[in-house]
């Protein structure tokens, strides 16, 4: 079980194992966030939350919630609207550094082609 924080500790993430790549998206929510984008299905992660800890932002094709910690401001994951879909982000920036520094970072292009760069 691996374990990650928001800076303040508000907003705390499990996930079952280390992902075995992370996602560089560059669209352009993800390039000014900076996120590395671990993907699970929702059972494998468990997000703990202080009450009203959690803001939720949706644009574009409202295809998913980008979720930050209201104090600290740091983007945690997002997840999916529709309820049926079962994948989500985690923002492994969130997580030690060396579960990061041990992993393959695929770049992706989402910001035109919606292809993997690498």
């Amino acid at each position: 079980m691996l374990t990650g924080s928001c800076h303040c500790g508000a907003v705390t993430i499990q996930v079952s194992r280390k992902p075995r790549t992370l996602t560089s998206c560059n669209c352009s929510i993800c390039r000014r966030h900076a996120g590395l984008w671990g993907y699970y299905d929702k059972g494998q992660i468990k997000i703990l939350a202080r009450k009203n800890a959690l803001d939720r932002y949706v644009w574009g094709d409202r295809c998913l919630a980008l979720c930050r910690c209201a104090t600290c401001g740091c983007v945690t994951h997002w997840e999916p609207i529709d309820r049926a879909s079962n994948r989500m982000g985690v923002n492994f920036r969130n997580f030690d550094p060396s579960v990061i520094e041990s992993t393959r970072i695929r770049r992706l292009d989402g910001a035109n082609t919606w292809k993997l760069l690498d």
